[in-house]
């Protein structure tokens, strides 16, 4: 076929000196097919002078201009509206093949094989300058990132200079961004951003491109599994979100946020720089207007901007927002659970199944929420008790066990346990009881005492708070009882002289010498 002549090297060999029939049987070429082209070019006075920078595509034009181009057999396909389809979540070049072929069926005309249905939306993708739908899906995932550079708040009172840092996100589909001012990069702002940013999208995306930092992103191994930070794990799976956070040192992988943040530096960073800014909230709502400006940009090399194409397109896409907007937690690890079957946290007492007494479990606070993990399960929850209480006691009935095996102590249960042994005891457990400003705080003192009864008899305990009344301890505890029974002085009914220094009782010169004084 005439169109596969190679012009430019015929008219090169031409211009060393070789003849059509050598050159004929140097390349394999027809005469006739080499003939054409040189009579061609004879008559439009073109040498290899003129030839010589040009590509083969083009001087092949320019000897026979128009041959080979004809008008296609095959329908046409609407080529914008495949370009938009494609944005679809689940739609294939494929899948609007065989769309296209329905139509041409139902049509009676020629439809184009799919090779060359693919062949055709590339060339048309790159006349236009329209990206690529293959990488970026509408409504599939964000790119996160913090910006390199910072801002400034200046305290009006004192001239102080503090940093503001910038957290990005864009939806590569649209490149429609987000920009939020935090005064730190922990993990509280890194997670209050995110919150902030799925609700100025007004939906979820179901994958999270991060970096690896790692407020985010614990390890990510070349081989192996991303070990997620717990905190952002949790707050992704609040939102439906996957997090596939990028590979290392590969910026490309988050290329859309990378491109934004550059452009957030012009926008935001360079436009605000006449400013001084004294408040974080004057910050924000001034950062709000430029990236809202930026947003509202025309495309350089396609149709509409962020914002248009965002809301035409991607943001119908969106998942919806939970019903209940993510709370920031943290995580506690490792505390054990008392023998009351109640775990401690800020000074206050969170009941427990009664079958995790003794064991190691782990807290997840909130604003508003304890919740108690064994593991990778939860075991219970309670409301928070106010900041300004201590030893007070948050009980579920649930966490305790049926019938009246085991019940949680109060003030009564400690009183008719001391008056069983006794009207010292219960003197004692009352006096112990007013030494103290919080009931619940005086439980524990209270049960030390009775509890002694488990090692020694209930008369002996008796007997021990009958002598340890008659000395000048006002209210008596087990500190003191403990050594009157240890010595067997409240067999004997008299009690040895306390020591000044610490007020206790001790082993007299009768117990050393064996005998009487």
């Amino acid at each position: 076929m005439v169109r596969k002549i190679k012009a430019k090297l015929i008219l090169q060999l031409r211009n060393q000196g070789l003849s059509g029939r050598a050159i004929s049987l140097a390349q394999g070429m027809s005469r006739h097919s080499i003939q054409a082209v040189i009579d061609a070019a004879d008559q439009l006075g073109l040498g290899w002078d003129e030839v010589a920078e040009k590509p083969e595509g083009e001087v092949y034009l320019a000897l026979f201009p128009g041959r080979g181009v004809r008008e296609s057999v095959f329908a046409q396909p609407d080529w914008v509206q495949v370009h938009r389809e494609l944005a679809r979540v689940g739609v294939t070049l494929k899948l609007l093949h065989q769309e296209y072929l329905d139509g041409c069926s139902r049509a009676g005309q020629a439809a184009m094989s799919y090779d060359r249905f693919c062949r055709l939306y590339g060339d048309y993708a790159n006349v236009t300058g329209a990206s690529s739908r293959v990488g970026h899906k509408a409504g599939r995932s964000v790119e996160v990132d913090w910006s390199g550079p910072t801002m400034q708040l200046v305290d009006p009172a004192t001239g102080e200079v503090s940093k503001v840092y910038l957290f990005v996100a864009c939806l590569p589909f649209s490149r429609y961004a987000f920009v939020e001012a935090t005064l730190d990069m922990r993990q509280e702002s890194w997670l209050r951003a995110h919150a902030a940013m799925f609700a100025f999208f007004g939906g979820t995306v179901p994958r999270l491109v991060p970096d690896n930092l790692k407020t985010g992103v614990i390890s990510h191994p070349r081989e192996g599994e991303v070990v997620l930070n717990e905190a952002y794990r949790e707050m992704a799976a609040h939102y439906s979100a996957a997090v596939l956070p990028g590979r290392v040192r590969r910026p490309k992988d988050k290329a859309s946020v990378e491109n934004t943040v550059s452009h957030i530096a012009t926008w935001v960073i360079a436009g605000l720089r006449q400013e001084q800014f004294t408040s974080l909230v004057q910050l924000r709502a001034r950062i709000g207007e430029q990236v809202d400006a930026y947003n509202r940009q025309p495309f350089q090399k396609r149709e509409g901007s962020r914002l248009s194409v965002f809301t035409a397109e991607e943001k119908p896409l969106l998942q919806p927002l939970p019903a209940v907007t993510f709370e920031i937690s943290t995580w506690t690890y490792g505390r054990k659970v008392g023998r009351n079957g109640h775990v401690v946290w800020a000074k206050n007492f969170y009941s427990v199944p009664f079958t995790h007494i003794g064991a190691h479990v782990d807290l997840r606070v909130t604003d508003t929420m304890l919740e108690i993990y064994r593991g990778d399960e939860r075991l219970t929850s309670h409301l928070l008790l106010p900041v300004t209480t201590t030893n007070q006691y948050r009980t579920n009935e649930a966490d305790l066990p049926e019938g009246h095996s085991w019940q949680a102590w109060d003030r009564a249960r400690i009183d008719a346990w001391a008056l069983r042994m006794g009207p010292a005891t219960g003197t004692v457990i009352e006096k112990i009881f007013e030494s103290v400003r919080i009931e619940e705080a005086g439980y524990d003192p209270a049960l030390a005492v009775l509890r002694l009864s488990r090692r020694f008899s209930p008369a002996r305990v008796e007997a021990a708070c009958q002598l340890a009344l008659r000395g000048p301890i006002r209210s008596p505890r087990y500190a003191h009882l403990r050594p009157i029974l240890d010595t067997g002085q409240d067999k004997t009914g008299h009690v040895e002289e306390p020591d000044d220094d610490d007020g206790g009782y001790v082993r007299g010169p009768a117990y050393y010498a064996g005998g009487t004084r």
